[in-house]
């Protein structure tokens, strides 16, 4: 509560009456709120705050001194831990020397503000994001991405203010699109969504979000962020499409989504909470035709539960990101398959019937729904699992092998995308990365 109050421009010592969350389930006594009235009174006419400004003052430097280099970073991160800086994984200890270092991948002045990160409210620079891509060992030619991501996420047609600090362990998911992808070395094929030591880009700026999450908008687990599991707590997911298998004629995500031009580097994001496996191809002789549709039912009866994360994003958000490899993307055109067919198969054979709804409890949440295109839906049999056809997002990335597709279940009100910002020595950073790193 302190969070999110902070997060509304309030003092974060603002007075408060609280009460064990057992009290507000269904069926419980709460004439406990009654019997603490006056704490009420007191708190409305009586309380002033402790404290003043608006929370962008510029941190003091911290010193760490020991007898070597390794000790020095032994005790960074121990401090770090001990003031919950840290995500539980070693750090880089953002000294002034490597945050400038990153800041080379600016294209604003450091000090340019991005936003204010839900939910407690902590003020955003481009510096901010430097310090936070530090930490997580990123490189300066990251920091384009990050910073669009960072600006995406603070969009309030995210939902971030509320899937931030919620329990439904919400994570972003943040699809890279444009020749900045194998520029930075960004995955889109084997492996894409794990670790990758030619390609650590991914792990580098989704870590760094996650660690914004945590030290600028309070998102601690049990204190800022109500998220039972957690999810993808470390490096949230990040990833680039794979442009270079797109099958003639299908155009690259941010182009469907956001009208961005193609060659066009940008970002799009969208909130996820969780990840399934779909067995794709067939164990047989099929034609062709039969494993692309057998394939297809299989994908949208993953889809097709009555688990309602997906209302959240039902009228203009996404009830989930459908990945699918090159390999697969291009047998299917070949079959006459395009993005938009994919979505609006998907669509109609993901419908649940009223009568699987009700059994789940479901037409309760449709009828409390603060959208109207929410609660009209309940009279829809069988019931679509989104408003529109085209909220669901198909992406080409993965390997070349024709086994699998991955579905990200959507709980994302929105789908943001951001065109990015280079600063003007960019090819000299891409220069220095194949100096360190090798060729790509």
């Amino acid at each position: 509560m302190t969070n999110a109050v902070a997060g509304l421009g309030l003092a974060p010592d603002a007075s408060m009456v609280t009460f064990p969350i057992e009290m507000f389930l269904p069926g419980s006594d709460i004439s406990p709120v009654e019997a603490r009235k006056r704490e009420f009174y007191d708190g409305l006419t009586r309380w002033r705050s402790a404290f003043g400004g608006d929370g962008a003052a510029q941190a003091p430097t911290i010193k760490v001194q020991s007898a070597s280099m390794e000790e020095a970073f032994s005790r960074a991160n121990h401090l770090m831990l001990a003031n919950r800086w840290g995500d539980g994984l070693p750090v880089w200890p953002p000294t002034r020397e490597r945050v400038d270092w990153i800041l080379r991948g600016a294209a604003q002045p450091r000090g340019r503000r991005v936003g204010i990160f839900p939910p407690r409210g902590g003020v955003t620079t481009i510096e901010t994001c430097a310090i936070a891509l530090a930490m997580a060992g990123g490189r300066p030619e990251y920091l384009p991405v990050l910073v669009a991501a960072v600006d995406a996420f603070l969009d309030p047609e995210s939902g971030s203010a509320q899937l931030q600090a919620a329990s439904g362990s919400a994570f972003p998911v943040v699809i890279v699109n444009g020749p900045i992808g194998a520029q930075i070395r960004l995955n889109a094929g084997f492996g894409c969504l794990g670790p990758d030591p030619q390609r650590p880009a991914g792990a580098s700026i989704g870590r760094a979000l996650r660690l914004l999450q945590q030290n600028v908008g309070g998102a601690l687990p049990g204190i800022g962020t109500m998220a039972n599991y957690g999810g993808v707590r470390y490096t949230n997911v990040v990833f680039a499409e794979d442009e270079a298998n797109l099958p003639p004629g299908w155009a690259p995500h941010a182009t469907e989504r956001h009208a961005f031009a193609r060659g066009q580097s940008s970002i799009s994001l969208a909130f996820a909470n969780g990840a399934t496996n779909i067995r794709r191809r067939g164990a047989k002789k099929e034609t062709p035709e039969e494993d692309a549709l057998q394939g297809m039912y299989r994908m949208a009866d993953f889809m097709r539960v009555p688990n309602m994360p997906g209302l959240a994003g039902y009228e203009r958000g996404t009830p989930g990101i459908l990945m699918i490899p090159g390999v697969v993307a291009n047998t299917m055109a070949g079959l006459g398959w395009t993005k938009a067919s994919i979505r609006e198969f998907l669509w109609e054979h993901s419908r649940i019937p009223t009568e699987h709804l009700r059994r789940a409890g479901c037409p309760a949440w449709l009828e409390i729904d603060s959208s109207k295109v929410v609660r009209e839906s309940i009279a829809l049999d069988p019931w679509p699992i989104t408003a529109s056809p085209d909220n669901f997002i198909v992406v080409v990335a993965g390997g070349g092998h024709p086994t699998n597709s991955y579905w990200l279940q959507g709980y994302s009100p929105g789908v943001v995308g951001r065109v990015l910002e280079l600063p003007a020595a960019f090819e000299n950073l891409l220069a220095d990365a194949e100096r360190d790193l090798g060729p790509c």
